[in-house]
């Protein structure tokens, strides 16, 4: 049995001597189904903590307060429909917030600049801030409906958009080989690569990808984040790495004890697997999404086939590698035409015009822009 260590979780061995998994918390026992570690454990795990912790306030909690508006939120309906790793995001977020000295001010006192001030803290990381700002969002809509608040008190705020550089890096051709030379095809983490960056699917997805998700020479798999159905055709390099290496049962990648990775093990396993290709840090899971995306780009496909395979659910952030791409291939093909040697032809036309030019000024029929008026113009005035 995998070995696994999370908050609540715990083992016990009814009458036959096998272990079953329940969440325990405020005096609630929530079975866990399937293999620890494996996509419906951790699935059952993040909706346990959605529907038991919130459901536990902090004794002495003010009436009216953010903490509450909080607790409100975490207990309703809105919280519980969010998918199973969006509420683990939205609960850990506003736990943190709950906690800190804010949670016990009035939250009908709260003023689109006191959010404002809130969100300046997490300038330098404009994801975190905008994960927040959506956070927050989702408590006062709720607060709103149950009465607690008559005003959203962020209305009207927005946060800087995360630009591609503030965001996760994206792999490099060069930096692909470079972690190919060194994990060859049958190592784990060679196949990591290769689901990662031939599915372009998201960390969360491609660690329960396996055998029953293929179907007519496709994987078939239903995004956890946004709950889009995708269908990705199987690219010959990826059949060539999944035919070469050992994969688990339900999952093609698993752990060293054959149970499959959980997102936040997976993260840190292949962290090592990059440092170990000494490539640079700051390369990541989702560096080589954004790799597929402008591979897809680079060959020419449009920002719907694109988001055929991504799965994203705005165009946006698709356009973003279709403009890059587009942008550096104007640039070249202007820099090209500068670069580009003068014909023979054009070359003999020019020194023809020149050579009229010539005649022309000696003839006394062409003047200089410093000359006021031409000898032509001056006799024509005498007569």
């Amino acid at each position: 049995m995998a070995r696994i260590d999370l908050k609540y979780a715990y083992p016990v061995k009814d009458r036959y001597g096998k272990s079953r998994w329940y969440f325990r918390l405020s005096g609630r026992n929530i079975r866990l189904h399937g293999e620890p570690g494996s996509a419906s454990f951790m699935a059952g795990y993040h909706d346990a903590m959605g529907k038991s912790e919130p459901a536990a306030p902090r004794r002495g909690m003010r009436p009216g307060s953010v903490a509450a508006a909080i607790a409100l939120y975490l207990n309703s309906a809105d919280f519980r429909r969010l998918a199973p790793a969006t509420r683990a995001d939205q609960l850990r977020i506003l736990r943190s917030l709950a906690r800190s000295d804010r949670g016990g001010l009035p939250f009908a006192r709260m003023e689109s600049q006191d959010v404002e001030r809130l969100l300046a803290e997490k300038a330098a990381a404009p994801h975190a801030a905008k994960s927040l700002l959506k956070a927050l969002r989702a408590v006062a809509k709720v607060a709103i409906k149950m009465a607690v608040i008559a005003k959203d008190p962020t209305a009207g705020v927005k946060v800087r958009a995360p630009t591609s550089d503030t965001g996760f890096r994206m792999w490099e051709d060069s930096d692909i080989a470079q972690f190919e030379a060194r994990w060859p095809i049958g190592s784990r983490e060679r196949l990591a690569l290769g689901l990662l960056l031939y599915t372009g699917q998201r960390r969360g997805d491609v660690i329960r990808l396996g055998r029953q998700h293929v179907r007519n020479n496709a994987l078939e798999l239903r995004q956890g984040k946004t709950g889009t159905s995708v269908a990705i055709p199987i690219h010959p390099q990826l059949k060539a790495v999944l035919a070469s290496s050992a994969t688990g049962q339900m999952t093609f990648l698993t752990t060293e004890t054959g149970a499959p990775f959980s997102p936040g093990y997976f993260t840190n396993w292949f962290g090592l697997s990059v440092r170990a290709a000494d490539l640079p840090l700051g390369l990541s899971a989702h560096g080589l999404r954004k790799a597929m995306c402008r591979r897809l780009a680079e060959a020419g496909c449009t920002v719907h086939e694109i988001q055929a395979i991504s799965g994203h659910v705005s165009l946006k952030e698709v356009e973003r590698y279709t403009k890059g791409v587009e942008q550096k291939r104007l640039a070249n093909a202007a820099m090209e035409r500068v670069c580009k040697p003068v014909s023979p032809d054009l070359q003999t036309v020019v020194q023809g015009l020149e050579s009229k030019r010539e005649k022309i000024s000696h003839a006394g029929l062409l003047w200089t822009s410093t000359s006021s008026t031409s000898p032509s113009a001056s006799t024509a005035r005498q007569r």
